[in-house]
């Protein structure tokens, strides 16, 4: 991946959650995203209203395998959702993918934006891998990815912010199994 100068390499998110030992949390703060390769899939259930959620299909596979191994290591995989409601219909798609997160071994939680308004919250969302490696994904207005799409940072400070605010985050959170779009 090609990075600004001087800016570290970001490397692959197999190999970060390959080289997880303890955890990996995941911070979403967007009501809609637009990368890609799941538009097709996006407007397919804005047409019809179905949705692969088949954790075996091409699909989905790649990604169920790899967390359920990692999970199967002792790595403990979080992902929380910050979300404006009423929710968008880009959220109703996603909560209703989210059952395929849930088979592989994810845990996952959502949290109305009103009740985020006290929390310091870093200004993209992000992946922390065992408490000390952050990556910031960007993403352009429309919710694809912008250039460049990834942002590592290792410092103290920027990991203990993205830690605090998903524990935050977490803890007044709903499990998914708990809330309704």
């Amino acid at each position: 991946m090609s990075q600004n100068a001087g800016q570290p390499v970001v490397p692959g998110f197999d190999d970060l959650l390959a080289g997880a030992q303890r955890s990996a949390v995941h911070l979403e703060m967007r009501d809609a995203y637009g990368v890609g390769g799941e538009s097709s899939g996006f407007r397919r259930w804005q047409k019809t209203g179905e949705r692969d959620n088949d954790p075996s299909s091409d699909y989905w596979r790649p990604w169920v395998e790899q967390i359920a191994a990692t999970v199967a290591r002792g790595v403990v995989i979080r992902r929380a959702r910050i979300v404006s409601e009423p929710v968008t219909d880009y959220i109703r798609y996603e909560y209703g993918g989210t059952v395929v997160n849930l088979a592989s071994g994810e845990q996952v939680r959502w949290l109305p934006r009103r009740q985020a308004s006290d929390l310091a919250l870093p200004g993209n969302d992000f992946w922390v891998f065992d408490g000390g490696t952050v990556v910031f994904n960007h993403f352009t207005g429309d919710g694809d990815w912008a250039e460049p799409p990834k942002e590592l940072r290792t410092e103290p400070a920027v990991a203990k912010l993205c830690v605090d605010a998903f524990e935050s985050v977490w803890e007044r959170a709903t499990p998914h199994d708990q809330y309704n779009v």
